[in-house]
């Protein structure tokens, strides 16, 4: 579920990454609709959506998966290279369990079918950019179920509680249970009255110790395997 950042003046500047002119018109059009997000600028192919980011530094990139050259997979990757601030959004039309899979590690913070209602979108994005991560329902779905079953994880064959669970210190499953909610790191700070910059360690902690690379993976891990 998206959790509601609080709204801000600062202007979001949006790249569209997508193949299809058409869809980039309608998603350009409809972006520009909303208060204080803005498109700075679209690409056709990844090479050229890459180039733009670089220039551009973005706080978010709309990234379709089947790109021509380069898929949507790899140019995500990419882009925390060239531009570690971006927060990458995924469209895709599939939720084929391979494509879940291969986007839940490339790094992006959001996952969405095109079918998405706009002003979803336009929460998507504003949330995105403060720090949050959002799976669609459908998406989140087809995530858990690429995970073992928790009860062939959670517990031991003693009854201990598994691993995962037991090496997180009691505020780092606080801020675990918020994480899972779609809150930044700036929320989990408000809510937890700590700094912006001690919430971000605590998440930087989790994400080592449930041997995951991002928030969405922690999340989707910390609910298959009944962590929280």
């Amino acid at each position: 579920m998206l959790t509601t950042v609080e709204e801000s003046n600062e202007l979001i500047n949006v790249v569209i990454v997508e193949d299809y002119k058409l869809t980039r018109v309608g998603l350009r059009s409809t972006i520009n609709e909303f208060e204080n997000i803005t498109v700075v600028g679209e690409a056709e192919d990844a090479l050229k959506g890459l180039e733009i980011i670089e220039n551009k530094k973005p706080q978010v990139v709309l990234m379709d998966l089947g790109l021509p050259e380069m898929n949507g997979i790899e140019a995500t990757q990419k882009v925390r290279e060239i531009s570690p601030e971006s927060k990458v959004i995924i469209l895709t039309s599939h939720d084929r369990e391979e494509e879940v899979l291969a986007a839940l590690g490339s790094g992006a913070s959001a996952y969405c079918l095109k079918d998405i209602d706009p002003k979803t979108l336009a929460s998507v994005i504003r949330n995105v950019s403060k720090g949050a991560c959002w799976l669609d329902p459908a998406i989140a779905q087809v995530a858990l179920n690429l995970f073992p079953k928790p009860e062939n994880i959670n517990l031991q064959g003693n009854g201990e509680m598994s691993d995962a669970r037991a090496q997180l210190t009691e505020r780092e499953f606080e801020v675990l249970r918020l994480l899972v909610k779609g809150k930044s790191n700036t929320e989990i700070a408000k809510e937890l009255i700590v700094s912006v910059h001690t919430a971000k360690a605590h998440v930087c902690s989790i994400l080592q110790k449930l041997c995951v690379d991002d928030r969405v993976q922690a999340a989707v891990k910390a609910i298959k395997e009944n962590i929280i």
